[in-house]
């Protein structure tokens, strides 16, 4: 019953234990319009990527860091959309939700 319980909240989307963290991880405010993405799965690829962040608006760049030895991912990634708007839009749909059976954060990027 827990199993089937666990499973339904992964197919479905959020579930309690992210949404919890979700609003504390929403204090950061935007300067630009970079989001910085953690939690990724390490299969998750570069297309796959994209393809979820790209409903909220026209991304410039959609990039999964990678270990420079092996090629893996290291589980994080950044995305950057053309306006703030549309970066926020991404921020609060996108934070807290499961991608590829993992729990994801989106917070603003910080510059270099």
């Amino acid at each position: 019953m827990a199993l089937a319980s666990r499973f339904r909240r992964v197919f479905t989307g959020r579930s309690n234990f992210c949404s919890q963290f979700a609003s504390l991880r929403l204090n950061s405010t935007l300067t630009f319009p970079k989001l910085f993405i953690s939690g990724l799965s390490r299969e998750t690829t570069d297309d796959q990527f994209k393809e979820a962040f790209n409903p909220f608006g026209q991304i410039v760049e959609a990039k999964i860091i990678r270990d420079r030895a092996t090629g893996r991912s290291k589980g994080f990634g950044f995305v950057t959309y053309t306006s703030m708007e549309e970066a926020e839009k991404a921020r609060e749909e996108m934070n807290a939700t499961f991608l590829h059976g993992w729990a994801i954060f989106v917070d603003p990027a910080k510059p270099r």
